[in-house]
This record gives C-alpha cells, sequence and structure tokens, in this order.
C-alpha cells in the first residue's frame, strides 16, 4: 500500500498513530531553498490541539530533519522528516480488532491486511500523520511565497456558525478565535460554546475549513484529471474526515443562472482580468490569475464517549462500542493547519511541473 502523492514534488507518508514516529519523505525540492525551523515549528504549533476544545494527547512534534538539508538550505536531496511519538497509550484500543469502531477504518483495514495491521489509534490511518503533511508543507511553502502566491485557511463553518472568509496576515483577534482558528470574533466565540456543550454531552459535531489561493500565475495546472481543482480535491478529500471539497459557489450553483455565475473578462493594466463574485480562480483545469475559494467540510469524529453498535469479531455476536481515548471532538480547527499544506505542496508539485518554478 503506497502513502504517496504529487509528481515532481512528492510526499510519501509512514509511521502509525502509536508506532515510534511518524513522518514523510518529500522529494523533488530545489536545492538551495532557506529552511527555517521557526516557521516549521509555527506551523506544527497550528496544528496542536486547542486548549480545552482538542484531544488531551500532548504530543511535542519536535520535527527532525534527518537528510535532505544542510546548513539550512535544501540540498535537492529527498528530505526525511521524522516526527517522535511521544505520548503513547494503547491500552486505550484494547477492544481493537475484535470490536471494531463504527465509521473507522478499523474493520476494512483488519480485513485487508489479514489481521496484520496496527490499529490502535487508527494505525496508519490516523490524523496522528498529518503531522508530517504539515512539516513538509511548511519547508515548501518558501517556493510558493517566491511565485506570490498566498495560501490562507480558517474554521469556516463548525455546525450552523458560519463565519466569513480568511483574509491574509490576519490575527486571531481574541482567545476564542485562536482556539478555534476563525478569523471572526464573533463566530468563534459562539462556535467554542457550541463545542464546550457538545462536549459535556459526550459527543463530536461536524465542521469546514475555508480557504482563499491568491497570486496563482495565469494556466498554473494541467489540462483535465491534474487541474488546479482536480488536484486540490483529490488531497484535501484525503483528509482525514473529509466529506466534501467545493470551489467557488460549490453547490450553491445549483440554483444560479448562468448569468449570475459567470463573471467576464475587463481589461485592466496587467491585461485581461476575470471579474466575478464567484472566485472563480480556475477555468478549465488552468489557473485564471483571480483568488480561489476552496471549503473543505468534515464530518463529526467517529470516536465518541457513547455506546455505538458494532459486531464482536470473535463470536460474530451484535456488541457495542464506547471510546473513552483521548479526542477531539471537532476536526476543522486543527485541520488548518493541514489544509494549508496539502494546498501548498499540490500547487508547488503544478508550478514545477508547468515551469513556473526552477528544479
Amino acid at each position: 500500500m503506497r502513502m504517496r502523492l504529487g509528481e515532481r514534488l512528492a510526499v510519501t507518508l509512514f509511521g502509525t498513530s502509536h508506532g515510534p514516529c511518524v513522518g514523510a519523505l518529500l522529494e523533488g525540492m530545489p536545492p538551495g531553498i532557506a529552511v527555517e525551523q521557526e516557521r516549521i515549528e509555527a506551523c506544527m504549533a497550528q496544528r496542536r490541539p486547542g486548549r480545552g476544545l482538542g484531544t488531551k494527547r500532548t504530543e511535542p512534534d519536535v520535527v527532525r530533519l534527518a537528510s535532505g538539508v544542510h546548513d539550512g538550505r535544501t540540498t535537492g536531496q529527498p528530505i526525511m522528516i521524522e516526527i517522535e511519538n511521544a505520548d503513547v497509550r494503547t491500552s486505550d484500543y484494547s477492544f481493537l480488532p475484535n470490536h471494531p469502531r463504527p465509521a473507522h477504518q478499523d474493520l476494512p483495514m483488519h480485513v485487508r491486511t489479514e489481521g496484520h495491521a496496527d490499529l490502535n489509534g487508527g494505525g496508519s490511518s490516523s490524523a496522528r500523520l498529518t503531522a508530517g503533511l504539515v512539516a513538509a508543507g511548511a519547508i515548501v511553502r518558501p517556493l510558493m511565497e517566491a511565485l506570490g502566491v498566498h495560501v490562507v485557511a480558517h474554521v469556516g463553518a463548525i455546525g450552523p456558525y458560519e463565519a466569513p472568509l480568511p483574509a491574509p496576515d490576519t490575527p486571531w483577534p481574541t482567545e476564542a478565535a485562536a482556539l478555534v482558528r476563525c478569523q471572526d470574533a464573533q463566530a468563534a466565540e459562539a462556535m467554542v460554546n457550541h463545542v464546550q456543550d457538545l462536549k459535556k454531552e459526550r459527543d463530536s459535531v461536524g465542521s469546514r475549513v475555508d480557504v482563499a489561493i491568491s497570486g496563482l500565475p495565469m494556466g498554473l495546472g494541467e489540462p483535465w484529471f491534474d487541474g488546479v481543482e482536480p488536484a486540490l480535491a483529490r488531497a484535501l478529500l484525503a483528509v482525514p474526515g473529509a466529506r466534501a471539497v467545493e470551489f467557488g459557489q460549490g453547490t450553491r450553483a445549483l440554483t444560479l443562472r448562468g448569468s449570475e455565475h459567470h463573471g467576464g473578462w475587463h481589461p485592466s493594466s496587467d491585461g485581461p482580468e476575470l471579474r466575478t463574485d464567484v472566485s472563480e480562480g480556475a477555468l478549465g483545469g488552468l489557473a485564471s490569475a483571480a483568488d480561489l475559494v476552496v471549503r473543505v467540510t468534515l464530518k463529526p469524529p467517529s470516536s465518541i464517549p457513547q455506546p455505538l453498535p458494532t459486531v464482536d469479531l470473535a463470536t460474530g455476536e451484535a456488541s457495542s462500542v464506547s471510546v473513552k481515548g483521548r479526542h477531539d471532538p471537532v476536526l476543522a480547527p486543527r485541520g488548518v493547519a493541514v489544509v494549508e499544506a496539502l494546498a501548498t505542496l499540490v500547487l508547488a508539485d503544478l508550478a514545477l511541473r508547468g515551469g513556473y518554478l526552477n528544479d
């Protein structure tokens, strides 16, 4: 089984949630790119659970670059990213494999590997592996900044509470906003209260990460299957818990007329400019030079401390399982860093393939 994304710039994940470490192998980085430890640490901090909202698992997430970096710059060789698992508690999963969790990969992976998979904490399918993606995205981000591309994400919705689109270089305005990773103070307060109420009820809630991408050079992307939108969608649907990826108006386009949905080209000092409220940042798979808006909807986390139906694999009889380990009641706050990293990795790969960056 392969866990690899990208062509010219590729990332391969490895590790398990409760094994010795997780990480990523990043291949295709051009030589001479500065690698800033402070940037990596800041990105990893954004992935950590918000105080009082997320899992109680405490991981320092110290990133070790075992190869591919010398004197603070990339060498052009593969970069081995290693992150130790320091707070492992496999006793929380003593019910596995005989009582597979509903809405988890426990049973399909158990069958696929004929019982040989490490299922603790989700094993190799765990969101713990996104730590390697976030570190890789931090290393790659200078490539996109040099191209003038900016990827910014925040929590756009939790349950019924929505926030406006994110803006670049906007600090979290309040403590609640920082907790939930939402730029809008009023929406963030409502989101935090909603999640805390659900935690008291031993339940979880769905959420959404909204991404605004600006500065994409016109023409970036490949036709058809590796277009900007298909490439991003493939990667973002791999985010644990992802259930939908929308671009621009997304499913709301169903209710629009063509005269409402389609913008037009207009003259500007930089040449033809697409003016539309729909954020049509890509046309036919190629960047239009307009902003691109992406929304990633995430399901309510499946591991909740309530009895849920399952089957006892040892007896074949009906049973139940209540997951009492350390888990997030909502996914989007920690998903912000993951979505930003994946979008950065995908766009950098397309930029290298299209000749927009030198390798």
